[in-house]
């Protein structure tokens, strides 16, 4: 298996639909959204086995103190292969410059995955969210 990795903002519904539903996250129903997301995000990077999107990560900035990077995913039956490594570290390379990268886990397992890219927590900053669906 070979993953090719492609920086582009052009996906199909069902693609993303595929990939979203796949780490069971509710964003996965709203596919022509996400298909208008990935269209208006600074940065898209996504991971493919031949056709099938199996990874992908955003990052949305002002270009000069501060990106947030959102939607790092891998679909699981390609987790554990580096995907999610490899979509961060080329993700990062955009944003040496900046004052701040910002991500928000939404699962505490996944903390420690990002500290190991130097990504910190701070006591008494947590994320707050208002859902509209």
């Amino acid at each position: 298996m070979t993953i090719i990795y492609k920086e582009m903002k052009e996906f199909r519904e069902e693609d993303l639909k595929q990939l979203f539903l796949s780490v069971h996250w509710e964003s996965g129903r709203y596919p022509e959204r996400l298909v208008k997301a990935m269209h208006n995000s600074t940065h898209v990077i996504s991971a493919w086995d031949g056709e099938r999107l199996v990874g992908l990560v955003r990052g949305l900035d002002d270009g000069v103190t501060v990106a947030f990077l959102h939607y790092l995913l891998v679909d699981p039956a390609y987790q554990g292969l580096h995907i999610g490594e490899e979509l961060m570290r080329r993700i990062l390379s955009y944003y040496e410059d900046l004052l701040y990268i910002k991500i928000m886990p939404s699962d505490p397992k996944t903390i420690s995955f990002y500290e190991r890219f130097g990504f910190q927590q701070y006591d008494n900053y947590s994320a707050m969210v208002i859902k509209h669906f």
